[in-house]
């Protein structure tokens, strides 16, 4: 499907039910901004009416002016039904993959986002999101939303991006993806542009040297996209376990009807202080679960759908629930929806009752702001005491650039009791935590492939068998095993069971079909007692081995000197796998003679013998040699063994499988030649080749009759091997040129 939608139903929806999960990103890059890549034609797009900023903004500005604080909005919601079955642009690639985008242009906006309704992605399908300027969101894959339906994916700056989805050949049709929801930025989110909404020129960057006492802090906050179009912020707290479990403390007034939209963005930091340049915007977890809330504070009380990865670098700050006096406070956060600002105050501090429109709150009254300010968009962020313990977050207030007084931050301690049953009973304070841990439930792993040989002589079928390793916390009782031929079909095994912590298990695997050649086999396990793997690195294993068929029987035979130490060989495919090795031998055997059989196919292979001494196996330390033939005693490689330190030579088969017909007599006259070598046959000749001692081709001819002649006048003096076919068989004869 191509061409151009319109939609012309605006709907304002500040607040949506919805659910959405963890958005974590996992690097790559899309191929529609691959500098080489495949040519892919413009993408449907579906264009959507504008907005009317100014009205939207007067009404967010009448609510500000009541001390309300949040959420900053900053977009409006519209409401679409775009599915990947039913619309966008589907490109098949050269390899089979498959290509879906769609686009989406919102006009005059600064930026856009939007929600996943449904995101279904089969293992090796990548999502990713980009617009105009380059920049882009992504991968997206199905561990960015494990278990789950829906994602929430956050603003990219500028008003037209591309959603572009990359599935693989070998899971072909098996995605769905459904977008409800495009957010429509009426306001500058990322503040490339001074606009309405921007934060107050007194506002201080986090980078700032007034951020220098609080950096472990900083790492703690987020921004908060609400609802799909509002921006408060939060702050991740430690709990006496200290594990990592991510807590996240925000305001009551933040709430909207569902919070399982909400995307989470971490470390939007600008890298200098003055002027402000803009940091990074993928590290996003979205989704979480509202725990508890309490409007008599002013509180709400999260945990994320996800750890934030390590790359995020956050932390878990620390808390203070004894309802003492600070000396000093801090506060960290967003104002106006801008990169992350930083406030401190001295006092006066005081603890009252206020109501500022959204329900009577206790707070913690601040005074007086020493350096910076709040505004709409801080909401929810915490206030610090000057220990570096949270105390509370932020309800409201008056402050502003102009007049920096009276900021309202309802109280930790009065939370507490909703507050103790996740956070436990440490004392009256705990301190941050930096170094993360992730604690594992769900992690199955591939440790070992056996039960196929290296080199697998004549057989068309694999029967493999896994080593499964339980590195859950909970007894193991199922997972999925997928495996086959790197490039080929995947086959799915449902594994169940009972398997201890920490222990393995050998799991039989169906067999497979296999080819001639080189071949990799890919194990990947997921899904752990139908779980979500939380340690993917250790999920696959590959066992590259050589199948040859149609199989024929080559032998190597060396005649070993008295120093057999001294002799190593390896026989490999042409461009491919060492397939066969041997040596040293023992010393003092001269005349031993080493038969080693070799199981190959049609194709080139490369025999390299080595002598430690530099001296090969002739002549002074006894009259060794070596030769490789068919067993019909076709000579393919031949030596008196003088080759110093290394001997390298070249043979080819062609027409194993082949049947050699015995009734065929093929007459080869004279033999020896000098002029011309005849060939007479009791049916017609198809093909004839003329091979050296190397398995070289030399001549080819396709006579099409019985009787045929060869110039051997165009031949070097030497052996040579001829291979005759007809419609009943193959058969190879060896003649001598002679002058």
């Amino acid at each position: 499907m191509h061409g151009i939608l319109r939609v012309f139903a605006p709907a304002l929806l500040l607040f949506i039910q919805s659910a959405a999960h963890a958005q974590v990103a996992f690097g790559g890059k899309p191929i529609g901004l691959l500098r080489h890549g495949p040519a892919l034609p413009e993408p449907e797009r579906l264009v959507l009416p504008p907005v009317d900023a100014a009205a939207l903004i007067a009404e967010d500005e009448a609510r500000y002016e009541m001390g309300v604080k949040g959420p900053w909005r900053f977009g409006f919601n519209h409401a679409v039904d775009v599915r990947s079955e039913d619309h966008g642009t589907w490109t098949t690639l050269r390899n089979g993959d498959r290509v879906w985008r769609m686009g989406f242009e919102c006009p005059g906006a600064f930026s856009i986002n939007f929600r996943f309704s449904r995101f279904e992605l089969p293992d090796g399908g990548r999502v990713f999101v980009y617009n105009e300027a380059g920049q882009h969101l992504g991968a997206f894959t199905r561990a960015s939303a494990p278990g789950q339906r829906l994602l929430g994916v956050t603003q990219l700056p500028g008003d037209r991006i591309t959603v572009e989805y990359h599935e693989p050949a070998r899971v072909s049709g098996r995605g769905r993806l459904a977008i409800d929801r495009v957010t429509h930025a009426y306001r500058d989110p990322f503040h490339y542009m001074r606009d309405l909404g921007d934060s107050g020129p007194c506002n201080i960057n986090v980078i700032c040297p007034e951020g220098d006492d609080w950096r472990d802090q900083i790492r703690s906050v987020a921004i908060i996209t609400t609802g799909g179009s509002g921006f408060c912020t939060g702050t991740l707290l430690n709990n006496c376990a200290q594990d990592s479990t991510p807590y996240f403390l925000t305001a009551n007034h933040c709430l909207s009807p569902d919070v399982e939209d909400w995307v989470f963005r971490f470390n939007w930091d600008s890298p200098t202080c003055d002027p402000t340049e803009n940091g990074p915007i993928d590290q996003t977890v979205s989704g979480c679960v509202l725990l508890t809330s309490n409007s008599g504070t002013d509180m709400a009380f999260l945990e994320l759908s996800s750890i934030p990865p390590v790359d995020y670098d956050v932390f878990y700050a620390g808390w203070d629930k004894s309802g003492a006096t600070p000396d000093s406070v801090c506060g960290i956060h967003h104002p106006s929806g801008d990169i992350k600002k930083i406030s401190l105050s001295t006092g006066p501090f005081s603890q009252t009752n206020i109501d500022l429109g959204t329900g009577a709150a206790d707070c913690w009254q601040v005074g007086v702001w020493s350096a910076g300010t709040t505004e709409p968009g801080s909401s929810g962020s915490a206030l610090f005491n000057q220990n570096k313990h949270v105390i509370g977050q932020l309800y409201g207030g008056a402050a502003n650039c102009d007049n920096s007084v009276n900021d309202y931050y309802g109280r930790l301690d009065l939370s507490w009791p909703f507050l103790e049953q996740y956070l436990g009973s440490c004392g009256d304070s705990l301190s941050g935590l930096g170094d993360v841990v992730i604690p594992i439930d769900y992690d199955a792993a591939i440790t070992s492939i056996v039960n196929i040989p290296e080199l697998l002589c004549g057989d068309t079928m694999i029967s493999p068998i896994v080593t499964l390793k339980n590195n859950c916390t909970a007894v193991m009782t199922s997972a999925v095993i997928t495996y086959g031929l790197a490039g080929g079909t995947p086959y799915v095994f449902s594994w169940t069971g009972s398997l201890e912590v920490l222990q393995t298990v050998n799991v039989p695997l169906p067999p497979i079909p296999v080819t001639s050649g080189t071949q990799t086999l890919e194990v990947t396990v997921s899904f752990p007692n139908a779980q979500a793997d939380q340690v993917p690195v250790n999920d696959i294993w590959i066992y590259t081995f050589t199948v040859s068929n149609p199989a024929g029987s080559v032998q190597l035979s060396i005649t070993l000197d008295n120093y057999g130490t001294d002799v190593t060989w390896e026989l490999a495919a042409d461009q491919g796998p060492v397939l066969y090795t041997g040596g040293p031998y023992e010393d003092m055997e001269e005349g031993l003679v080493i038969n080693v059989p070799f199981c190959l196919t049609n194709g080139c292979y490369v025999f390299t013998i080595n002598d430690a001494f530099g001296d090969g196996i002739c002549c002074e330390e006894g009259e060794g040699s070596y030769l490789i033939m068919t067993p019909d005693s076709t000579m393919l490689v031949e030596s008196d063994g003088q080759y110093g330190e290394q001997d390298v030579q070249t043979f080819c088969l062609e027409g194993v499988g082949v049947s050699e017909s015995e009734p065929i007599d093929l007459a080869v006259y004279p033999n020896p030649a000098n002029e011309t070598l005849w060939l007479q046959a009791p049916e017609a000749l198809r093909r004839v080749l003329v091979r050296d001692a190397c398995g070289r081709v030399l001549l080819e001819e396709r006579p099409g009759s019985n009787t045929t002649s060869i110039d051997a006048r165009r031949l070097a003096i030497g052996a040579y091997l001829l291979e005759a076919e007809t419609a009943s068989g193959r058969v190879v004869k060896r003649f001598v040129v002679q002058r």
